[in-house]
């Protein structure tokens, strides 16, 4: 092998190399991607089952209703429309009725109900993550208040 074949060859297997970590790489976050819905897309969507979504928008008023154990069942809205919400775990100390929250988990299409595994509310009264704000003043809903929108 002449020296030019050499240098050839570990330019090669460096591209092969890289390439393959790129692939893994985005394999990887493929896998942990959650796609964002507020309620009124979430109703013209076609999810499938069992994959792992977003849903975020306002907990409706007099919607929250507490079950046996650690179970809470609560509606998230964005005016428009609403999907009814389960959750078993310790909800967030700020987690309130009329503020927003950002439910994780998966939708349920034969029972419209939406099973979460996480829920994130607001860290302070004029909070609201950035996508479910842009979201909701898209369908219309007016925030109150300055937000501070992050």
């Amino acid at each position: 092998m002449t020296r030019k074949q050499k240098r050839l060859a570990v330019i090669g297997g460096g591209v092969v190399f890289l390439l393959a970590a790129v692939l893994l790489v985005m394999f990887a976050f493929s896998r942990s991607i959650a796609y964002f819905y507020v309620p009124g897309d979430l109703a013209r969507a076609d999810v499938p089952p069992g994959t792992r979504i977003r849903l975020g928008g306002l907990v409706e008023t007099g919607s929250v209703k507490r079950g046996e154990g650690s179970t809470i069942a609560f509606t998230v809205t964005d005016t428009i429309a609403t999907v009814p919400v389960t959750y078993t775990g310790i909800l967030p100390d700020l987690f309130r009725e009329g503020q927003g929250v950002v439910a994780e988990g998966s939708f349920d299409q034969s029972r419209s109900l939406f099973v979460a595994d996480t829920v994130l509310a607001k860290h302070d009264e004029t909070y609201m993550p950035k996508d479910v704000a842009d979201r909701l003043k898209a369908q219309g809903v007016t925030l109150g208040g300055k937000e501070n929108i992050q």
